[in-house]
């Protein structure tokens, strides 16, 4: 069994680090994912074909359920390795078989399509990656890059308005198409993993209205992901991992999660949002399919008028034992 102890004191540092430095919270720009470690795609396209599987995900996440015009936020992903031959069976005699393998491929490709409201900004997009792994004796060093295309659309007819002559609203463009890119950076090994990304890199600039009215701008974000795999036992893995997420001008968000599992079919844990959520969550592998399911519960004011905010996965990994790599993070 695994020792904890010389850990304990450095893992308890690190999270007091983070929560002083991330007291602020993330306007929500862009959508929150509780189990961003199950899909680590969304956030960082290095992860791209990393795991070498075929890989299929959906998102659902329903945030504050009871209020009017809550956000809610729905993806679906794929992401392959191309492999330029897979591991080749031959028989060398009736009871023993000998397998020879050849160099895997080392690039990734992914995309995801997606649908974010938030309040009565819609947000529709579509996000291309190509991935580059480079091979070490223990684990791979991952480069990627996005192509993104969103159209944003205000829902008019349920603008209230105070004057009904307004003019920026009556006479504003309710569809946008803006383009935008993501960069990453993405390393893991049989134990660690550690990413960091940024998305939209561009900026893009977006005018509602009119000539006469301002432009708007998306800001830039960063994303810094990390985990590592402690195996207590022969069934047991105790995995600690955290989030950091920080806007252009520099306000900053966290998750630091804790996950415990079980045979890796079975998994549950805790999470700690800084601005105020704790998030539960938990999970399960039937054969090639992963479900997994979050609650946040809100530490704010914002608890007294919702149900608290829901995240469900389905994911399908496809792909036998000619598409595992010694680098095979677990879920």
């Amino acid at each position: 069994m695994l020792n904890l102890r010389p850990y304990i004191k450095g893992i308890i540092l690190l999270g007091g680090l983070l929560v002083l430095l991330t007291h602020q919270a993330l306007a929500q720009q862009l959508p929150l994912y509780s189990q961003y470690m199950m899909n680590k795609f969304l956030l960082n396209p290095a992860v791209a074909g990393s795991e070498g599987y075929t890989a299929f995900n959906i998102t659902a996440r329903e945030q504050w359920i009871g209020m009017k015009h809550s956000p809610k936020t729905h993806a679906v992903s794929a992401q392959t390795r191309i492999l330029r031959n897979s591991f080749i069976s031959k028989d060398a005699s009736v009871r023993r078989k000998s397998k020879s393998s050849s160099r895997s491929g080392k690039v990734g490709l992914g995309g995801y399509i997606f649908n974010d409201q938030s309040g009565l900004v819609n947000r529709t997009g579509l996000q291309l990656t190509y991935a580059y792994h480079i091979s070490f004796r223990r684990g791979q060093l991952s480069f990627g890059l996005s192509g993104s295309f969103y159209q944003f659309r205000v829902d008019k007819e349920k603008i209230i308005l105070y004057d009904p002559n307004d003019d920026l609203v009556n006479n504003f463009n309710n569809r946008l198409w803006v383009p935008d890119a993501s960069i990453g950076v993405y390393y893991s090994d049989p134990r660690l993993y550690a990413g960091l990304s940024v998305s939209d890199l561009f900026q893009a600039s977006f005018k509602f209205g009119k000539e006469g009215y301002d432009n708007f701008r998306l800001l830039r974000h960063y994303y810094a992901i990390g985990g590592y795999n402690f195996e207590l036992n022969d069934y047991l893995i105790f995995e600690p991992s955290a989030l950091i997420k920080a806007s252009e001008v520099w306000s900053f968000q966290a998750d630091i999660t804790a996950k415990m599992y079980i045979y890796e079919d079975y998994w549950a844990g805790l999470s700690y949002r800084t601005g105020g959520a704790l998030i539960v969550m938990g999970g399960l592998r039937v054969d090639k399919f992963f479900f997994g399911y979050a609650f946040d519960y809100t530490l704010s004011s914002i608890q007294r008028h919702s149900f608290g905010s829901h995240e469900f996965i389905l994911a399908i990994k496809l792909g036998d034992s000619a598409r595992r790599y010694k680098w095979l993070i677990r879920y």
